[in-house]
């Protein structure tokens, strides 16, 4: 498809890497001269310079050729201008914006046929989802739902006292006692398809599937705390912090926030009435003491800086707090951020751009295409949902007797209610949902993409 992607910022840089890689073509638009000649030395794109809300730029970078416009600048007005504007000059287009700013989100979804806004993004809000989910619970560094939500793949880092540590995948059932599959494994930086031979070791991410009801009863056989988070202490009173409280106050967890703007926290301290708001220093242990870090079931630190964040974090693990979830911008050198005690991961700009990913994948609309794509492993890692079709090859064969692509691996199938970890006797049959696991250099882009013959 031809894509035109307004802003070259975090997001609108994430998404270029990723669109590319999928082979799409792509424009795009910056008002800077340096951060496109950065891109464009990067990556096969085209580069226009200018304000991307004007007619004359969006002209110059073929929006009435396109298919597809992403506005992704730092500006929530601009990136609603420029939809409107682009959608006016080509009625066909489909848009997606990014929408911040809490006060647009009603605004933007009712006059979305007005702004010509086929789609918003709210990186801040996805990712406090994210992080809500990630409290339910606790242990689990990842978590993306398949299937209508019957079938889940958590992320698992394994500790020198996690019962799993130096044992065979094939030991796994006799030490959990419930049904699971370890789909895919990281071990410094690199991504394994294991089989039942490979040993375990201390530090290694475990990618595992299992029905969504057997999450608990493999946390609990591991040793795992599965308490819910009751006290949440929230370092950084941004966007992503009002959103995060907002979702917490559903489940009745308590929140405080520590942010150091006296004026923010007079805001936060309006918008949010059931919070406790903190004006102070996150960075002081002393003021986190005082706070009582050490007695909160979780701390999530969402201040502006990855360093600040990094550093509450690992003081929070040394107070022996049980659940810790980091936002990071920069996230891409993981064998760094592996040996460091970060508790869960979460990068606003790789979910928005996920997001946006499976969009495009499914704009595709081809027979037989994704149901929905998921990356984890900071990317790494794929795990995509299809549909089987009448024109699906292999139905009905046991897959023990049936060629798999290497690095590709069937994990789950949902067909008549029912949820099914894959083995070797297991069968497609027309109608069921699929999950499989693979790498992103594989371009799996249809179900019958996964055979070998």
């Amino acid at each position: 498809m031809k894509i035109l992607i307004a802003g070259g910022g975090k997001i609108g840089s994430s998404l270029t890497a990723h669109l590319t890689e999928e082979g799409h073509e792509l424009t795009v638009i910056d008002c800077s001269a340096d951060v496109l000649e950065d891109l464009m030395g990067r990556y096969d794109v085209i580069g226009v310079e200018g304000n991307a809300a004007s007619m004359a730029t969006l002209e110059t970078a073929g929006v009435k050729e396109a298919d597809l416009f992403i506005a992704a600048t730092d500006m929530d007005e601009v990136n609603l201008l420029a939809c409107m504007t682009a959608h006016g000059m080509n009625n066909k287009l489909t848009t997606i914006g990014r929408i911040r700013n809490p006060e647009y989100r009603t605004q933007a979804f009712e006059m979305r046929d007005i702004f010509g806004l086929t789609m918003s993004v709210n990186p801040e809000q996805r990712a406090a989802r994210e992080i809500a989910r990630l409290l339910k619970y606790p242990g689990f560094l990842s978590i993306d739902t398949f299937a209508k939500g019957n079938v889940e793949i958590v992320e698992l880092k394994v500790d020198g006292r996690n019962p799993l540590c130096n044992n065979p995948l094939s030991r796994l059932s006799d030490i959990i006692h419930t049904s699971v599959l370890v789909c895919a494994v990281q071990r410094n930086g690199e991504t394994i398809m294991p089989d039942g031979n490979f040993v375990i070791r201390e530090n290694d991410l475990l990618f595992i599937t299992a029905p969504t009801e057997h999450l608990t009863t493999l946390l609990k056989n591991l040793g795992i705390i599965t308490k819910q988070a009751k006290r949440v202490l929230i370092a950084g009173g941004g966007r992503i912090s009002y959103y995060l409280v907002k979702e917490l106050e559903k489940t009745g967890m308590d929140c405080t926030i520590v942010e150091m703007n006296p004026a923010r926290c007079r805001e936060l301290a309006e918008m949010l009435p059931n919070a406790t708001i903190v004006e102070g220093d996150a960075s002081s242990q002393e003021f986190l003491d005082m706070e009582g870090v050490g007695a909160s079931d979780a701390v999530i630190t969402l201040t502006g800086l990855d360093e600040l964040n990094i550093v509450i974090s690992l003081y929070a693990n040394t107070r022996n707090v049980s659940q810790v979830v980091t936002k990071l911008s920069h996230a891409e050198n993981n064998k760094i951020l592996d040996s460091l005690e970060l508790g869960a991961v979460i990068s606003p700009k790789e979910l928005a751009s996920f997001a946006i990913v499976r969009y495009v994948r499914a704009m595709q609309n081809q027979q037989g295409s994704a149901v929905a794509v998921h990356r984890m492993g900071g990317g790494k890692i794929e795990a995509i949902e299809f549909m089987v079709e009448k024109d699906t090859r292999h139905i009905g064969e046991k897959l023990k007797d049936v060629s798999i692509r290497k690095n590709v691996l069937i994990v789950s199938i949902l067909g008549g209610g029912r949820v099914e970890i894959v083995s070797g006797n297991s069968k497609l049959k027309e109608g069921d949902s699929v999950v499989i696991v693979t790498t992103p250099d594989m371009h799996i882009n249809q179900l019958n993409d996964i055979f070998g013959d």
